[in-house]
């Protein structure tokens, strides 16, 4: 796992969202961009995280940010996910792993004793010019949004 630090520039990358859109990195040119990974679409944490962003929205659009949640789920439970809590970001299906693996976020992980390879629960905020402007390995899952706005 090689995961992107502070400073780092994002390397460009294309993905589709839950509704099949194609959003590119280039899309968030000169904006401030939140990208979150997340396990899996529909789990306690992963609900907990993405409506803490979902109810701060508002806060991180008046700060300038844009917001990206990703997960290798499939389009179809991404959009059952976002539909299910009323998101108003974007969540990408990155089902061949071109944003995680951009993002170095995949990797060994334990739970309950058991050693697998997996989407690490991590942030980047990412500069108007694409640069890694912080980066959060660990996530509150149920107060993010002021890990965020620290």
């Amino acid at each position: 796992m090689n995961m992107l630090k502070m400073g780092d520039k994002v390397p460009e990358f294309s993905s589709k969202d839950q509704d099949g859109n194609q959003i590119n990195l280039t899309d968030y040119k000169g904006k401030k961009l939140i990208v979150f990974f997340y396990p899996r679409a529909n789990t306690p944490g992963c609900t907990a995280e993405a409506c803490n962003l979902r109810d701060n929205y508002q806060t991180l659009q008046a700060q300038g940010y844009e917001l990206l949640g990703v997960s290798d789920d499939s389009q179809k439970k991404q959009a059952n996910f976002k539909n299910k809590y009323d998101f108003p970001f974007p969540l990408l299906a990155d089902e061949d792993h071109t944003v995680i693996d951009a993002f170095g976020v995949w990797g060994p992980k334990k739970f309950m004793g058991r050693e697998y390879d997996g989407l690490h629960r991590t942030t980047f905020v990412i500069d108007g010019d694409g640069r890694v402007e912080k980066v959060i390995e660990k996530v509150k899952t149920k107060d993010h949004a002021a890990q965020l706005l620290n």
